[in-house]
């Protein structure tokens, strides 16, 4: 595998996770109220719970995207120009 295959699977993985991040960021703020009702019949969660758990989740993603795939193709354009 060459080093522009290898970039081009990282900027794919880098686009496609911020696309879920944008889509649950979508999800949680546009259907807050049927996912809190949603997730309260399995989890005994007050609202500000709720909130902390997907806003610490959503964090979690991000900086697992910068990490895994944002850092090492930025490093590849580095190294091979």
């Amino acid at each position: 595998m060459t080093t522009n295959e290898i970039k081009e699977i990282l900027l794919w993985c880098v686009g496609i996770n911020y696309g879920i991040l944008i889509i649950w960021f979508g999800f949680f703020m546009g259907a807050h109220d049927w996912l809190y009702q949603v997730h309260i019949r399995w989890f005994k969660l007050s609202n500000e719970t709720f909130d902390t758990v997907h806003y610490a989740g959503m964090a979690a993603y991000k900086i697992g995207i910068l990490l895994f795939n944002l850092v090492p193709l930025l490093a590849l354009y580095c190294a091979t120009k």
